[in-house]
């Protein structure tokens, strides 16, 4: 993976929180893994917007405890 040199600015105080966990030679890495998950979640976010309610009134259609269900499913695979 090719990688890219940036500047970012960031609160000490976060910095070294960051450092305390990933070190101070792997606070790129740890940035790197941390923006990683959060462009996940906003993708997914961005994708369940704009297709919220495309099933409603069909046989595919699911209650709010179905998709609870199917969520907590699918998170734990992720995270197991």
């Amino acid at each position: 993976m090719a990688l890219a040199r940036t500047n970012l600015t960031l609160p000490e105080s976060l910095v070294r929180e960051i450092d305390a966990v990933a070190g101070p030679r792997g606070r790129s890495r740890y940035v790197a893994e941390a923006v990683a998950q959060r462009l996940k979640r906003d993708r997914l976010l961005r994708a369940v917007d704009a297709t919220a309610g495309v099933l409603r009134g069909t046989r595919h259609a699911m209650s709010r405890d179905e998709v609870t269900a199917l969520i907590d499913t699918l998170r734990s695979e992720e995270s197991g």
